[in-house]
């Protein structure tokens, strides 16, 4: 089969797509061929050799999935050759087929686009472990959503909007904002030509904000933490900005405020019953069509190192796939 290796740590540049050997399920493993992988931010520190996550050398990146099951391993119950299905792996998706856990696979939606999936879960399952589990967002809340026309981004002002909370999207162009408001947004700033701060006071007042998410990290984290207002939230999500910020320890103790890790992986790893009702719970909203993924660019595999340079590049709007068989 047809995979994409990273070989050495580097650029998406490093990469290419060579022929390797199918894979074969162990006990309790099911094989899936990949009709579409979703591209997400810690593909791009993975290749680095920056995540969390350094699988040995050589491997293939890619993290979430959907596609049909073709084999599966002794002792598998309940995941049959056939069925449709969404999954998360450490590393491996960018290929024509990947091994997994049986456990860890999820029914694909009836009628639910390949493409639409594989972007779901991890976007859509950080955003609910952040503004549900982490943040406790309450209707007529106010969020503010940094980077919101990226994968995660767009997905907490959607899954925002759908919790009755006014949400406010920051992004880097008007482009981008406009894809924010077809989404949910109520109000948007674009922090490339406008003052982030003065804009929330603009929009909020005294009061502030009450829940801020924020995966971008850098340079805009520290005026939003200063528009969060008497007992809000600030969620830490990411760096996407390429900067890890220090933050004043003193505005918090001024406003009672909370600065919260959100980790889905690790959430996914201590609490996993947890993690898998929410993801089960979010793939029903997809397939009633209460949430709609917005998949804004396809790639074959053959140019799976395109897509990632547009990740880098912060060019892409919602989420970006990679289809095996295009």
């Amino acid at each position: 089969m047809r995979a994409l290796l990273c070989k050495a740590w580097g650029g998406p540049e490093s990469l290419a797509v060579e022929d390797v050997p199918s894979p074969r399920p162990g006990a309790g493993e099911v094989v899936v061929a990949v009709k579409a992988a979703g591209v997400n931010f810690p593909d791009l520190l993975m290749i680095q050799g920056k995540y969390q996550v350094q699988p040995p050398l050589p491997f293939t990146p890619g993290v979430e999935f959907a596609g049909v099951v073709t084999e599966a391993g002794a002792g598998v119950a309940g995941v049959r050759p056939g069925d449709p299905v969404v999954a998360t792996v450490a590393f491996g998706a960018f290929a024509e087929a990947c091994v997994v856990p049986a456990a860890s696979v999820l029914p694909l939606p009836r009628g639910v686009d390949f493409a639409a999936a594989a972007g779901f879960t991890v976007a859509y399952g950080t955003a609910w472990h952040a503004l549900e589990d982490r943040g406790r967002l309450q209707p007529g809340e106010t969020l503010l959503v940094l980077g919101a026309a990226g994968g995660v981004g767009l997905a907490a002002v959607t899954l925002g909007a759908a919790l009755g909370a006014r949400v406010i999207a920051a992004a880097s162009s008007d482009e981008k904002l406009a894809v924010c408001r077809a989404h949910g947004a109520t109000d948007t700033i674009n922090y490339s030509t406008q003052d982030l701060r003065a804009r929330l006071k603009a929009l909020v007042g005294a009061k502030g904000v009450d829940l801020v998410y924020d995966p971008v990290g850098g340079s805009l984290t520290e005026p939003a933490l200063r528009s969060v207002g008497w007992r809000g939230r600030y969620l830490v999500i990411g760096f996407a900005g390429g900067e890890i910020p220090r933050l004043p320890a003193n505005v918090t103790l001024l406003k009672g405020s909370s600065i919260v890790g959100v980790y889905w992986g690790a959430w996914r790893e201590h609490e996993p019953e947890a993690s898998r009702r929410a993801m089960t719970a979010l793939l029903d909203r997809l397939g009633d069509g209460r949430l709609r993924p917005y998949v804004s660019a396809r790639y074959p595999l053959a140019r799976a190192a395109e897509a990632l340079v547009a990740l880098a590049r912060r060019t892409a709007t919602g989420k970006t796939v990679i289809e095996p068989e295009a």
